[in-house]
């Protein structure tokens, strides 16, 4: 999905609210946040990172590894990224 540029009236307005103080910007067509509101809320459910394909080299047996951990096969990188991320997690 791509993404429509801001035309110069809706970046003018932006411009605009950004300069005002928060105490004078209409918010009565927002509904008031409360803990109710957030009751099932699920971090992080919409957010997926951008991937990018790249060229890496991985030790066979490692390949081999994931994709019979994986379910016929399949969801094998899926495996391996979820891994690495692990990994930084832990080591940041």
């Amino acid at each position: 999905m791509s993404k429509k540029p801001l035309s110069p009236e809706e970046l003018a307005e932006l411009e605009k609210l950004a300069a005002m103080p928060d105490d004078q910007i209409d918010t009565s067509d927002i509904p008031e946040a409360s803990a109710e509101n957030w009751a099932f809320a699920q971090r992080g459910q919409f957010y997926r990172p951008v991937k990018k394909q790249i060229t890496l080299r991985i030790d066979a047996d490692l390949i081999a590894w994931f994709k019979d951990h994986a379910a016929s096969g399949e969801g094998y990188q899926t495996q391996i990224n979820a891994a690495l991320r692990e990994y930084v997690r832990h080591h940041a």
